[in-house]
């Protein structure tokens, strides 16, 4: 189930690899948070895990200005945002030439 409220779970790992295993093997896709000195690790790990909003060295990361949304069973989609209308709209492409 997942938890909504102000929880911090902290779990033993042995290199990053591990830690990304760990975090990304719930069924909750919500929210992640870490923190770390390394700016080549933010990115590495930031884009390995499977989670919709992801803080590096950060508490508060929900803002209007950015998308809101989870993934796996924390929802599809995502409000807030220049996005938060892309589920609501069809887009179409259209091709003209030689006129």
């Amino acid at each position: 189930e997942e938890t909504f409220g102000p929880v911090a779970p902290l779990f033993r790992f042995y290199d990053e690899e591990e830690a990304i295993m760990i975090a990304n093997s719930t069924d909750a896709g919500l929210a992640s948070y870490f923190y770390t000195r390394d700016v080549g690790r933010i990115f590495r790990v930031g884009e390995a895990l499977g989670f919709g909003l992801v803080g590096a060295n950060a508490g508060v990361i929900s803002m209007e200005i950015a998308p809101f949304g989870g993934m796996k069973s924390s929802g599809l989609g995502r409000e807030g945002s220049k996005y938060g209308m892309d589920d609501y709209l069809e887009i179409k492409y259209l091709a003209i030439d030689g006129i």
